[in-house]
């Protein structure tokens, strides 16, 4: 699976890149899919014909362009395409706008990243605001200026959207469908390039996704770029801004989030007490009876007796809820506008599958000096091959001798943040031919080998030449439907999952791959949950895994998280896909009767999706009890941190969560998180969510003697 490029219709938190620098971007992808309907009650003087020029750049590579040709009766037609790690949305546009530039048609045509076909309207006739999208039509009256936030429009809304904010006397205005947007004027820095030299201004766009969208807009308030981290997207001319641009992006990023740390991390100078608790053992996979739980510094110092007391302690109530130790996201690619996220949902260890490596080494740093909230850590590194389908991130390598360079660079970074790499992952533009000489030098070096099935190579063949671990469920199964020479780098690895629909679990095929997997003591990452949206979801239908958490999250990323990823716009592709997610559930508990490691993860940000990742694991036959098994101590255990983490007990780090229920008998219990340590930092989701445009799952404990 892998790096969906962050553009319509992925919701920023939840359809995440396989790569640090790319989930920037996602966060900020429900932005780009905001444009502005209005009425006249801004004075915007009509639009001069303007060609505007765009390039879109993910680590430093071109991928795509945005075209904007507007004529002097405002009307726009935009072209908005972008190809990276072979698969990306192409979009159409046409945009009318009235005598003060706000929209009163659009339309907007194309497929999304994944093939799902994009077919938007929006209409303002006087107060009458119609649309349709996904969803089906809708209409509303419209009062008073609202902004529309779309499902699939291009970054080129954003300008337009800024603008008006700007001209509104406290730069709020309600949104359609719902919700208030808001912006917030930044920094302004003087850019340079073949235009000339210009002065920009940064803006900060909140009310649509958990995070801020940042447009950058020129003097005249044209759209100049939208940054972050990891993705720029930047008038044509002015490439030669991209890293400083990026940098800048990350900076602001690092700074909310630094003063969202000094608001909602709580470290305690004192002993704190949790009492009244029950704790999930995963040895014993039940609950304990009650207890109380006593932490000094980032460490579990006692299990006592509930009501011990110790003097000048801070204390909170458990109220007879369930402590639970510190999940692991076994397939994250992190960065800093995951971070926090992922400590409130009880995510308190990452295993990082491959990253832009130096945003890591900063990210790592920051959380361990405590500058900003974030889980543990631990790091593989990213090795593809060169080719026009390559994903832009790691290293890139274009032969034998280079790949296993990359092998050597990893393990010499013995003193890199973090601990330096646990292990190294493949991905799909190697050459098949290079992978035994990989694995031998990353053995050699004390790395662990995981990764996808390079094009054209199957799995028995990667599992044969030694990967100690298969990384998601749809690289394991496709050798047995594909045909020979077709090419996995593109949307085919995804696509060709229909295939399965009459596909005997019992061919034997499907057995002597397991068995190979059972003899050699492989693990497998299967990233469930992100194989569930890719087959189950449906245009204008709450998600199968979102129906728990979508009314709590921002409207933006609510109305793009109805949409396909993939055409199923035949009744045949619907019940195809459909089935192949059942054969997938059926693979899965195939390799978990027969005793195969089995590491949960996402490959989307973790969070709220990590907990579905969980829940579904339960339709492959584990009980609740073996899940939760897996999500701590068996995978500590696997990361060689099994006698720090993985359990709560006397001596080991303090990484738990509170909840009210009891998630051994109905695992959503975890989805209402009342209080996290990291650490032996306490944090406290019901405080902390709403700064993330998120409404609580649940009550915070009462705290005495802070």
């Amino acid at each position: 699976m892998d790096s969906p490029p962050p553009f319509p219709p992925f919701p920023p938190r939840f359809y995440r890149a396989s790569m640090a620098s790319m989930q920037q971007t996602h966060r900020r992808a429900a932005a780009l899919f905001a444009a502005l309907v209005s009425t006249s009650l801004f004075a915007t003087p009509a639009l001069a014909a303007k060609a505007e020029r765009f390039v879109v750049i993910i680590q430093d590579k071109k991928v795509g362009h945005l075209n904007a040709d507007t004529d002097d009766a405002g009307k726009t037609k935009i072209d908005f395409d972008i190809k990276n790690n072979g698969r990306g949305p192409t979009i159409k546009e046409e945009v009318s706008v009235n005598a003060n530039g706000l929209p009163t048609a659009w339309s907007v045509s194309g497929a999304t990243t994944f093939g799902s076909k994009v077919a938007e309207n929006f209409a303002l006739a006087g107060q009458a605001a119609s649309w349709t999208d996904a969803a089906g039509p809708q209409t509303a009256t419209v009062k008073e200026p609202s902004l529309y936030v779309a499902q699939s429009a291009s970054p080129w809304s954003l300008g337009l959207y800024a603008r008006a904010l700007m001209k509104d006397s406290d730069q709020s205005i309600p949104a359609l469908p719902g919700g208030t947007l808001k912006l917030t004027k930044g920094e302004t820095l003087n850019v340079a390039g073949t235009g000339g030299p210009l002065a920009v201004t940064a803006y900060d766009l909140t009310g649509i996704d958990m995070d801020p969208q940042t447009v950058l807009l020129d003097a005249k308030g044209d759209m100049f770029g939208i940054a972050s981290p990891g993705f720029l997207l930047v008038r044509e001319g002015y490439e030669g801004e991209d890293k400083r641009l990026r940098g800048l992006a990350e900076k602001w990023e690092a700074e909310r989030f630094g003063r969202l740390q000094q608001q909602f991390a709580h470290r305690y100078a004192k002993p704190v007490v949790i009492d009244n608790v029950r704790l999930f053992d995963p040895a014993k996979q039940a609950l304990s009876g009650p207890v109380s739980v006593l932490v000094q510094d980032n460490k579990i110092a006692a299990i006592r007796a509930v009501g011990a007391k110790t003097a000048g302690a801070v204390t909170i109530d458990g109220e007879g809820g369930t402590l639970v130790p510190g999940l692991y996201e076994m397939h994250g690619h992190i960065g800093q506008n995951d971070a926090m996220l992922n400590v409130l949902a009880g995510i308190t260890s990452v295993r990082d599958k491959g990253n832009r490596n130096d945003v890591l080494d900063t990210l790592i740093t920051r959380i361990d000096k405590g500058e900003i909230a974030g889980p543990r850590i631990t790091r593989e590194g990213f090795i593809e091959g060169k080719s026009p389908y390559s994903s832009n991130n790691g290293i890139l390598a274009d032969s034998e001798d280079a790949a296993v360079k990359a092998v050597d660079w990893y393990a010499d970074q013995k003193n890199a943040p973090g601990g330096g790499y646990w292990g190294i992952k493949i991905y799909n533009s190697i050459n098949p031919e290079w992978v035994p000489a990989m694995i031998k030098r990353a053995h050699e070096r004390g790395l662990k080998v995981t990764g996808h099935v390079p094009a054209f190579a199957t799995t028995d063949q990667m599992l044969e030449a030694g990967y100690d671990e298969m990384t998601h469920i749809n690289q394991f199964m496709l050798s047995w439907v594909l045909k020979p020479g077709e090419d996995t780098r593109q949307l085919l690895r995804l696509t060709a999952l229909k295939r399965f629909e009459d596909f005997d679990l019992n061919d034997p095929k499907v057995a002597k791959t397991i068995d190979i997997m059972v003899k050699g003591k492989k693990a497998i990452d299967p990233t469930l949950e992100i194989h569930e949206m890719l087959t189950s979801n449906r245009d204008g239908h709450v998600p199968p895994g979102a129906t728990d958490y979508i009314e709590h999250l921002p409207v933006g990323t609510r109305r793009g998280m109805l949409k396909a990823m993939v055409d199923v716009a035949g009744p045949a592709d619907d019940k195809a896909y459909r089935a192949a997610f059942t054969k997938i559930l059926g693979t899965v508990k195939l390799l978990h009767d027969k005793g195969v490691t089995i590491l949960p993860g996402t490959d989307l940000g973790g969070s709220f999706m990590y907990h579905r990742e969980l829940e579904l694991y339960t339709q492959a036959g584990f009980t609740p009890a073996e899940v939760l098994k897996m999500a701590t101590q068996g995978s500590a255990d696997y990361l060689g941190q099994g006698t720090q983490l993985g359990s709560i007990a006397q001596g080991k780090l303090a990484d738990f969560f509170l909840v009210a229920g009891d998630p051994t008998k109905d695992l959503k219990a975890i989805k209402s998180i009342r209080m996290v340590a990291k650490n032996g930092t306490f944090y406290y989701p019901p405080d902390a969510y709403p700064a993330f445009g998120v409404q609580p799952f649940a009550t915070k404990p009462k705290v005495s003697g802070e």
